[in-house]
């Protein structure tokens, strides 16, 4: 019905009997849908279809999805405030480089996003869902990385990515291939055995990276993720982010690692005293500070 009263609106009353008629007539198995173009497509159990197209002005709007990461009038104080009033999203299939001074209210930004701090005033979604309303709900789908690996040291990398499975009481088959999957891409196989507080920074890095995929987030949020990794593995952890935003999952990343940024980042946003001060692609940065073909330091810098 909805559909139908998208053909005309002007004299509501006096259609609706009608209308009424005209969908019992048509015994619709499926509801009508728009096409790509917005127009009205009307099945019916023959299977046959007739466009029905929209004035102009009127053209039904294609169905978005929910941005990964919504956040409105954010706001936290300590001494002083430490995140004012912040807006951003980030949609999915999108790597977002949040940068700043330090002292901005970059990680106090991603805390709150993770459900670590509870912010004084504003609003979360993950996907659609409410975090501070729901806050077990979005972190089944959003997974959290600091900038210093918060592992158990007793564990092996095999047996953390196991308790960690555990506390999502995931299925034992598909975590153990999972868990294998990441060992192996992050290059963790020769200390698959080894106790993690033998391992180097680097190294209980990765473990940490592996911990927080192992149930599959779709948002994944990293506070200076690259701090204590050598090349090699900055470049493989690089390259598994890149596998999970070509999977559909979004990343929002704080660094101080501006070649990352630049490299990495499909936006990016500026944050300072706690409010979002630029926001945009590497190219609308530059044209934003006039900086010409300028390097993100030089933008960032300007």
């Amino acid at each position: 019905l909805e559909c139908y009263l998208r053909r005309d609106t002007r004299d509501f009353s006096t259609r609706v009997p009608h209308l009424m008629q005209e969908l019992n007539d048509l015994s619709l198995t499926r509801r009508d849908f728009a096409s790509p173009e917005g127009d009205v497509m009307e099945m019916s159990n023959a299977g046959s279809a007739r466009e029905v197209r929209a004035p102009a002005d009127r053209q039904p709007s294609a169905f978005r999805p929910p941005p990964a990461l919504e956040i409105r009038g954010l706001a936290k104080r300590f001494e002083r405030p430490a995140v004012d009033g912040l807006n951003l999203h980030v949609n999915a299939g999108e790597f977002y480089t949040l940068l700043g001074p330090n002292g901005a209210g970059k990680t106090t930004t991603l805390r709150m996003v993770a459900g670590l701090l509870r912010p004084d005033s504003g609003s979360i979604r993950v996907f659609g869902v409410d975090a501070l309303a729901d806050p077990l709900g979005a972190r089944r789908i959003m997974a959290w990385v600091s900038d210093e690996p918060m592992i158990y040291d007793k564990l092996t990398p095999m047996e953390y990515l196991d308790f960690v499975a555990g506390l999502w009481a995931l299925d034992g088959d598909r975590v153990a291939a999972r868990a294998h999957d990441l060992i192996s891409v992050l290059g963790l196989a020769p200390h698959a055995a080894e106790r993690c507080e033998g391992l180097s920074k680097g190294t209980r890095q990765k473990v940490a990276l592996a911990g927080a995929l192992v149930h599959d987030p779709k948002l994944i949020i990293l506070d200076e993720p690259f701090t204590g990794l050598d090349a090699a593995s900055s470049r493989v952890v690089k390259e598994v982010l890149r596998e999970r935003i070509r999977a559909g999952c979004a990343v929002i990343m704080t660094t101080h690692i501006l070649d990352v940024a630049e490299r990495m980042a499909d936006r990016i946003g500026v944050i300072a005293n706690g409010k979002l001060l630029a926001d945009g692609t590497l190219e609308e940065l530059r044209h934003q500070a006039g900086s010409g073909q300028d390097s993100l330091e030089d933008t960032f810098l300007a």
